[in-house]
């Protein structure tokens, strides 16, 4: 294998860098896929994937706990902690198997090892492969894509140990479950894993240096967020800072800047969910012209960056840090190679956002204050669950769909949801805003009778004083 030539090389198996392998073998480019670790990236193993399988699980134990509501008796409900992971688990490996038999199905050459570039030759980007610490074999490509992810933003002076404080990596394999759990950070992983914990009993605090938590959403629909996790126990401090954490054998002592009896906290554990930083290190980049950035590579609208032949895609280049957005940026990268005019650059505004909590939050585009701070004259509908008829037969009443229109075009310019499902209900608005459809269009749309996308026309109705069931 050693110097063979590939029209395209992929440094990264995520779902950036192995949908951009199968785009490239799709084309009639010969392909070959670097991957260190696992194929499916964080994602698949450690993140979307896994984390979805363990919300599931606390989503049936709640309604099982609730079910005398809807007529069925149950008694002495509980749960088998090590059954839970093991079934996460083995969801992360099927799906880790699929991709590789994808892989396989179209060609693409895998090859297990460290990838790093290594200059240039007679215009081909060279890329070494280490294998325990030495090098075995070096491969070239006019064109390389850099898909080497993300991993878990540490905080100087507390930063995780994997045993009393974890990243979301030891957050998804307890051994045992802790009674107390503090949360450093309301974004989206750290409101995913307070509602895991809590569900099965464990008692959670979130602390938030921000004004509020999930402060990239519609503060509307942030503030809902907050009112229903705090009813469902779930304890949180925004505006708070954590200044030191001591670990003890049984427990760790956090140190806020709260006044009062709440400056220091104990818990169990403590979870760091304060972002990603880029997997830039290692990777040869010291010789090159690529920028980095905050942690991130710089690129174009093509996914280019500052060194000819080089490329990069997904959480490496920055937010929104988000899967679907990586497998997009593949495709639009690839094409870009391949010379295929299908492509136009991403538009980040019409990528939608999803948090997999109790209840679920789906957004996407423009916030109320966003569009306002950019003057933008608005109209804006929204539709409670309480008045859509599935929602009220599931006994899922708590929840709101917001819809926001620029008032002069009737363009979508945002959506913003809380409740069950939405982060199934939010590809309607994904598709609207791609087709570009008016308030007009999505009236005239015929929506289903009783399913929860109905509250998506009324929303739309709502904004322009037509909706019907409010």
């Amino acid at each position: 294998m050693t110097n063979k030539k590939y029209d395209l090389i992929i440094l990264g198996g995520g779902p950036g860098g192995y949908v951009a392998a199968i785009r490239s073998s799709q084309l009639g480019l010969s392909t070959a896929l670097v991957e260190a670790e696992h194929l499916g990236g964080v994602c698949l193993n450690w993140g979307c994937i896994p984390t979805k399988a363990l919300l599931r699980t606390a989503e049936v134990y709640n309604l099982i706990k609730d079910s005398n509501e809807f007529g069925i008796k149950t008694e002495n409900v509980s749960f088998d902690l090590e059954k839970i992971i093991k079934r996460s688990r083995n969801v992360s490996k099927k799906l880790n198997q699929g991709v590789e038999y994808l892989l396989k199905k179209n060609n693409v050459d895998i090859i297990e090892g460290w990838g790093k570039l290594a200059g240039k030759e007679n215009g081909y980007n060279k890329l070494s492969i280490e294998n325990d610490n030495s090098i075995s074999s070096t491969i070239e490509s006019k064109n390389i894509i850099l898909a080497t992810g993300s991993r878990a933003r540490q905080l100087p002076g507390l930063e995780s140990d994997g045993k009393m404080i974890w990243t979301y990596r030891e957050a998804m394999i307890p051994e045992e479950l802790p009674k107390s759990l503090l949360i450093i950070g309301a974004g989206a992983i750290g409101i995913e894993y307070a509602s895991f914990y809590q569900t099965l009993g464990t008692s959670v605090t979130i602390v938030e240096s921000l004004d509020r938590i999930l402060p990239l959403e519609d503060k509307e629909i942030s503030d809902l967020a907050h009112k229903a996790f705090e009813k469902r126990g779930i304890n949180i401090f925004t505006k708070t800072t954590v200044n030191a954490m001591k670990t003890t054998e049984n427990n760790v002592k956090v140190v806020t800047d709260l006044k009062g009896d709440n400056s220091e906290i104990t818990v169990d554990r403590v979870i760091v969910a304060v972002g990603i930083t880029g997997n830039y290190e290692n990777i040869g980049l010291d010789q090159t012209s690529i920028e980095i950035n905050k942690s991130h590579i710089v690129v174009d609208e093509w996914c280019a960056t500052g060194e000819t032949g080089i490329w990069a895609i997904g959480d490496l280049v920055g937010p929104p840090w988000l899967a679907h957005k990586a497998e997009h940026e593949a495709i639009i990268c690839v094409n870009r190679i391949a010379g295929v005019e299908e492509s136009e650059p991403l538009l980040v505004e019409n990528i939608p956002s999803c948090i997999y909590s109790q209840p679920q939050i789906a957004s996407i585009g423009l916030t109320e204050e966003a569009a306002t701070s950019l003057g933008k004259q608005i109209r804006v509908g929204r539709f409670p669950f309480q008045g859509n008829g599935k929602a009220i037969a599931m006994g899922e009443t708590e929840g709101l769909v917001k819809t926001i229109f620029d008032s002069q075009s009737g363009e979508i310019i945002g959506a913003h949801m809380i409740g069950s499902d939405v982060t199934e209900l939010i590809h309607g608005y994904s598709i609207a805003k791609t087709l570009e459809s008016t308030e007009e269009e999505l009236m005239r749309a015929v929506f289903p009778h009783p399913t929860l996308s109905e509250m998506i026309q009324e929303s739309v109705m709502d904004a322009y004083d037509r909706a019907i069931h409010i």
